[in-house]
């Protein structure tokens, strides 16, 4: 988080309690939850009037965005090909043997086992 590790935070809160002392430290907390929850709400009003906006402009998202999610789809795809190369490695190798084995059985003739 942030790249706090425990022994930080531990301190930070210790530095709050004493300076705020334990009385208070209920009122900020409050204060800073009223405070998150209006910035939320106000980035959730920005986001609504913007897509009411684009809505009223005749702009559909979905149709602006759709090609931006198709690609990364296929760039998810590729990078999943790069990262595990030995995925499709069976295949590589077992299409070529099969294929020396038929030519071979179509030379030679079946071969029959002997036990």
């Amino acid at each position: 988080m942030f790249g706090i590790g425990g022994g930080e935070l531990f301190f930070i809160i210790l530095v709050v309690l004493m300076l705020f002392g334990s009385d208070k430290i209920p009122d900020i907390a409050r204060a800073l939850g009223k405070g998150m929850a209006q910035l939320k709400n106000a980035t959730n009003e920005i986001k609504s009037e913007i897509q009411k906006g684009t809505q009223d402009a005749g702009l559909d998202m979905n149709t602006l965005t759709g090609g931006v999610s198709d690609e990364i789809a296929k760039a998810k795809e590729g990078i999943t090909k790069m990262v595990n190369p030995m995925e499709n490695i069976n295949l590589d190798v077992q299409n070529p043997i099969e294929k020396v084995k038929e030519d071979i059985e179509s030379i030679a003739g079946p071969v029959k086992r002997q036990l």
